[in-house]
């Protein structure tokens, strides 16, 4: 069984990776645009990640998650990635981070 602190390291290095990945039309990676809205690691490390994109219509949407699942899956540790891509609730601008805020100059 996996201590809270090793769960803590694998979601750490998950973040890490995921702050790799960009929208192509936005400056700004897709963890401090807000988009992902949950990461769930079990004890067997599957990790499960909800997110979203900024618009449902999102012409890059297949690049972005299959971005996400490819950069999660080359974690150390991690066995498999289930990505659920979910529109509800709608990602709004509130979603971002301070950093991305000030980034894109809305701060």
């Amino acid at each position: 069984m996996k201590s809270e602190i090793e769960f803590l390291q694998i979601e750490t290095r998950i973040v890490a990776a995921l702050k790799t990945v960009f929208d192509p039309e936005i400056p700004v990676n897709v963890y401090d645009l807000g988009l992902i809205y949950d990461i769930d690691v079990d004890s067997d490390n599957l990790v499960k990640i909800t997110m979203t994109l900024t618009a449902p219509n999102c012409p890059l949407a297949d690049d972005i998650v299959n971005d996400v699942k490819k950069r999660v899956e080359d974690v150390d540790d991690v066995k498999k990635v289930i990505i659920n891509l979910v529109f509800d609730p709608p990602w709004s601008k509130d979603m971002m981070s301070e950093e991305a805020m000030l980034e894109l100059g809305l701060l």
